[in-house]
């Protein structure tokens, strides 16, 4: 695949200096970052725009799904940072250290403070592998793996595809997580690729919470899917140690700790705000960045504007999530900056392509508080051919091709169904 930028960004190296100052900082080079960045600057080409972020490589993570079922090649998932890092930002290769809303800095790990006009705040979730005891240890072997991790998404189809038998368990922290569907998702391309190879197998599927979604209308039509493959759901399951050497999970209940022995086990990690959040004066109670739900603002520093993973808005953390937010925060960042016009207010607009087989979605669409919409003239509690189509190439495309190019991509525009929201 072309990369989507071939200019090498210019870089700053922390060792150079100790204090530079910026009209916009973003901290995190993930989906968020890169789309704002460059929205930014195909607006205002001249507009000082700098990025800080670590990371060499840049990773389509909503892919991972369909590479642990065996349906995208791993190497799809990932391409160059520098080749995706939008032309004419100022890229900081490093890490956050520290945030400092109060004297507009930010330090980072190599030491230089860099001062800015306006903060945006991407920085993702933090994945807490070490969460879990002895998973770190035993983690892409012993038939456990997860599609959470780009190195071991392939080891999900892998034993997919050679399961004789015996039991496979997966797994769902406590909420919020990155993409809420992936869990199941992982159960049900794993439980058909098992039916189309004619192997009888145990399928159980062990979440911290409630239900299959937190979206009533589409958690019903999950029950019938999981309930199709004969796969079994527990609820308020919650993994906290696994062996591999000897193939057992323990889950903490309310009526205290139970062993599960398994042949397969697909992990999610507990997930939290990255403890840089965590520890500054921009989260909230939670310890996620504190921002306004609609507006993206922080609730305390009017020059801080937060999207993606790491804020507290009570939405899904999806790749689509971001595409509704990016026009919110580009508009407000401008408007801070007395360069634009004020900004759309962010609706929670969310989406959630369920692969219930290969081959089918069923694609969730949904608002704050639980509404149901749906771009598309269809009935979203179906799962169809055509949503797979979108989800294993129109998606990946217009991701490398539109968003990391800045582009405003709010079309078509959900309508509201009411006769389907409780």
């Amino acid at each position: 695949m072309q990369p989507v930028h071939q200019k090498t960004p210019a870089m700053t190296d922390p060792s150079n200096a100790t204090t530079t100052h910026h009209r916009v900082l973003i901290a995190g080079g993930g989906t968020a970052g890169l789309s704002v960045a460059s929205a930014l600057l195909r607006r205002h080409p001249d507009l000082d725009v700098s990025v800080i972020e670590p990371s060499t490589d840049h990773y389509y993570q909503p892919g991972w799904t369909l590479v642990g079922g065996g349906d995208m090649p791993q190497q799809h998932t990932r391409r160059a940072q520098a080749d995706v890092m939008p032309e004419g930002a100022e890229w900081i290769r490093d890490s956050v250290a520290r945030l400092e809303p109060d004297s507009n800095q930010v330090v980072v790990a190599g030491g230089t403070t860099h001062s800015y006009d306006v903060l945006v705040v991407a920085l993702g979730l933090q994945l807490n592998w070490d969460a879990i005891d002895g998973l770190v240890e035993t983690l892409g072997r012993n038939g456990v793996t997860s599609n959470y991790h780009y190195d071991h998404a392939p080891y999900t189809h892998e034993l997919a595809s050679t399961l004789a038998g015996g039991r496979a368990l997966f797994t769902q922290p406590a909420m919020p997580i990155k993409c809420a569907g992936a869990p199941q998702k992982a159960l049900y391309l794993t439980a058909d690729t098992l039916r189309r190879r004619g192997v009888n197998a145990t399928l159980e599927f062990y979440n911290q919470g409630a239900s299959m979604f937190g979206v009533p209308v589409y958690a019903r039509e999950l029950d019938k899917v999981i309930a199709g493959y004969g796969a079994t759901p527990y609820f308020g399951h919650d993994l906290i140690a696994v062996d591999g050497d000897r193939g057992q999970a323990v889950f903490a209940t309310a009526e205290g700790d139970i062993t599960r022995d398994f042949d397969m086990l697909h992990v999610v990690p507990p997930q939290s705000a990255p403890d840089v959040i965590r520890n500054s004066p921009l989260a909230g109670a939670a310890g996620w960045v504190s921002v306004d739900r609609h507006r993206l603002a922080h609730t305390t520093y009017d020059n801080v504007f937060g999207l993606g993973d790491c804020t507290d808005t009570p939405n899904a953390k999806t790749m689509a999530a971001v595409r509704r937010q990016v026009p919110t925060v580009v508009d407000g960042v401008l408007n801070k900056l007395d360069m634009g016009k004020a900004a759309p207010l962010y609706d929670g607009y969310g989406a959630c392509p369920l692969t219930v087989e290969h081959g089918r979605v069923l694609l969730a669409e949904f608002r704050y508080d639980q509404e149901v919409v749906s771009s598309f003239p269809l009935d979203p509690r179906q799962p169809r051919r055509l949503h797979w189509l979108f989800k294993r190439h129109i998606f990946p495309m217009m991701y490398w091709q539109m968003m990391l190019h800045g582009h405003d991509w709010r079309r078509p525009h959900p309508r509201p169904l009411p006769e389907l929201t409780q």
